[in-house]
């Protein structure tokens, strides 16, 4: 019996994804395709310094998820800006530290591109910096793309 339960663990663990989600932001303004090559249908134009999710990465294409949930192709060399995080709360309150009663550095309005200037701390704050050149910390719940 024990047995079985093993070994229903170890396939239902072989079974599940072993990467963690990967984010990569656009370097340019780019095209969007619904598949791997310039003369498939164009989408969207994506924004310099958009994060996006990436699910295929091929050697001149990648197929990523934005924040809408959208897929799409786009061309590998179009990537690899900054890193940046858009904010999915309406009003994200970034912090002159990383804690929730530290003075309120500024306030970034939902889908505001913030530049990443470190990795989160143990406690889920992200250093981030505004296009203005103000930075702070921001919860990590409050951005999409990391």
């Amino acid at each position: 019996m024990n047995a079985r339960l093993l070994t229903g663990g170890l396939l239902l663990a072989l079974a599940l994804p072993a990467s963690a989600l990967e984010y990569r932001s656009t370097g340019r303004a780019a095209l969007l395709y619904d598949a791997p090559s310039t003369t498939a249908a164009k989408l969207a134009v994506a924004g310099s310094g958009l994060p996006l999710e990436v699910i295929v990465d091929t050697e001149a294409w990648v197929k990523v998820r934005d924040h809408s949930g959208r897929l799409a192709w786009i061309e590998k060399s179009a990537l690899g800006g900054a890193r940046s995080v858009m904010v999915k709360a309406e009003t994200g309150l970034v912090r002159q530290q990383p804690r929730p009663d530290a003075e309120i550095a500024f306030r970034a309005a939902r889908g505001v591109l913030l530049e990443l200037t470190g990795e989160a701390d143990a406690y889920g704050w992200l250093p981030v910096k505004h296009v203005d050149g103000m930075s702070g910390w921001l919860p990590v719940h409050e951005v999409w793309g990391r």
